[in-house]
């Protein structure tokens, strides 16, 4: 029998199907890979932005994980929104019990439309603790400024920064340049396996279609990761899935506001 290469996402959901599980879900599929989810919260959002934010009591969340390790098995975790110190410690404590390699962790703190999605409290707990049990991290600009402490302002500061972020050369980390206001956009992926910087260039695509490219690209790489591609390989695969996601998604109007990308551009 055939088997599947198998991907467990941990996150919030989204009403309005551009970001978390659903985006997770869409792109692990889209990019060859089996989903299953771990839902943290339930979010009321849609493409004008969030409106509010229901966590998921944690007994269940840490229950949903073990119901899909302990059966299905899993290739790669990918991680998203954790909404507090209690849930960060939840689902640590079955990353550890799970014992799986490919952890990405999409350090999610701020939606696109600005709304925060992560107690002030649970910052430290997230750096401290879920980050240094990850094998890859995807922080965007924003996001890497609240984790380093400090202001990025050009892209030339993002190699210093992911090697900053990378736990002392134990996590690797894709920091996204999008949120800078270059044209031609650099992200950069620091290899803690072998201290290596692999540049990955594009071009911006102008749209206001950008919801849930966070969410997609960190569950692009897990699934990459899931079917044995290595670091590099699989940044390369993944940045290139969200540009040709984006790129597709740009053509399409949906809601009154930022809009999905396309998830399934090749079909």
């Amino acid at each position: 029998m055939k088997t599947y290469h198998r991907v467990l996402t941990i996150a919030g959901s989204d009403s309005g199907g551009g970001a978390g599980i659903q985006a997770d879900i869409k792109a692990i599929s889209a990019t060859g890979s089996y989903a299953a989810s771990a839902i943290t919260a339930v979010t009321v959002q849609n493409t004008l932005g969030v409106e509010a934010v229901h966590p998921v009591p944690i007994d269940i969340i840490s229950a949903q994980i073990r119901a899909v390790v302990s059966d299905i098995g899993v290739d790669a975790i990918k991680i998203g929104m954790m909404q507090s110190g209690e849930i960060i410690r939840a689902v640590c404590a079955e990353l550890d019990a799970a014992g799986v390699k490919n952890v990405v962790v999409d350090p999610v703190m701020v939606s696109t439309s600005g709304h925060r999605l992560i107690e002030e409290s649970a910052v430290e707990l997230l750096r401290s603790e879920l980050i240094p049990r990850a094998r890859v991290i995807t922080p965007n600009v924003p996001e890497a400024e609240i984790l380093a402490g400090r202001k990025i302002v050009s892209q030339g500061e993002l190699p210093l920064i992911a090697r900053e972020l990378s736990c002392g050369g134990r996590v690797s980390v894709l920091m996204k340049a999008g949120h800078l206001d270059d044209e031609d956009l650099v992200d950069v992926f620091y290899n803690a396996e072998n201290d290596s910087v692999l540049e990955l260039h594009s071009r911006r695509i102008h749209t206001k279609n950008t919801h849930g490219t966070g969410c997609t690209l960190s569950s692009a790489f897990a699934s990459y990761l899931a079917q044995g591609l290595d670091l590099d390989d699989a940044a390369r695969a993944a940045r290139d899935y969200i540009s040709r996601a984006i790129e597709s998604g740009a053509e399409y109007s949906i809601g009154h506001g930022c809009g999905p990308v396309n998830h399934f551009f090749a079909l």
